[in-house]
């Protein structure tokens, strides 16, 4: 559904320049170079990257390995987004303050006049890390050579804004792997001061990807930002 969603709003602009901050393993990222569109695809994680650069059909792809401060110079880019990487939304990974304002003054800088950010934000009105418990996260999957692997998650209570996520992986069941990852649960509000000091002009502001109003959807913050001057 976010993937079908931020392609609707890439494909406003055909065979435009687009920018996938946080790109991962290029789900989102091959599925515009696949609708005509020139695309840029950035993530810190060099293992994602390794996975999404062997996978077929990207041509239309040019890789970076880094965070928004490897952006290319010597092209603006028509649309820009950061969604799901992984469990963690990419602007909620995003986790320091100041790397924050600098990830969206870099952004800014990138777009073209009349260019659109979007990304989506997790509501903390919807409190869902009360549903990140191995309860209810628990599951399991089968590798090719027949490993099978449970997984799940638990999350902390935000505090200062910031929560705590831990991905579980157990191999063999006995292989345990973690992973530990802090969020930044910022409301609305924040977001558009935030937007603003960047020098961006905001949009609009859903709660689902279905165009629910925020408070109604599936606790999400599905932000459109534009570059107006």
């Amino acid at each position: 559904m976010d993937g079908a969603f931020f392609l609707s709003v890439i494909n406003e602009l055909p065979s435009s320049q687009v920018l996938d901050l946080g790109c991962g393993t290029g789900r989102l990222t091959r599925a515009a170079a696949a609708d005509g569109h020139h695309v840029v695809g950035i993530d810190p994680d060099a293992d994602a990257l390794d996975a999404a650069q062997r996978k077929p059909d990207t041509e239309n792809i040019r890789w970076v390995h880094g965070t928004s401060t490897r952006i290319p110079d010597g092209v603006l880019f028509d649309t820009a987004i950061m969604t799901s990487h992984m469990t963690s939304h990419m602007a909620q990974a995003i986790s320091d303050e100041a790397a924050w304002a600098q990830t969206l003054e870099d952004l800014h800088r990138a777009l073209v006049l009349g260019g659109r950010l979007a990304f989506d934000s997790r509501d903390p009105a919807a409190r869902v890390w009360e549903r990140w418990t191995p309860a209810n996260t628990r599951d399991t999957y089968t590798l090719p050579d027949g490993t099978i692997v449970e997984t799940w998650i638990d999350g902390t209570v935000p505090r200062d804004g910031l929560a705590l996520l831990t991905e579980h992986r157990l191999h063999r069941g006995h292989e345990e792997e973690t992973a530990t990852l802090v969020l930044a649960f910022r409301p609305e509000a924040q977001l558009r001061q935030d937007l603003r000091a960047a020098g961006f002009t905001f949009e609009q502001v859903l709660g689902g990807w279905a165009g629910e109003v925020v408070g109604e959807g599936q606790g999400e913050l599905i932000v459109i930002a534009g570059k107006r001057s």
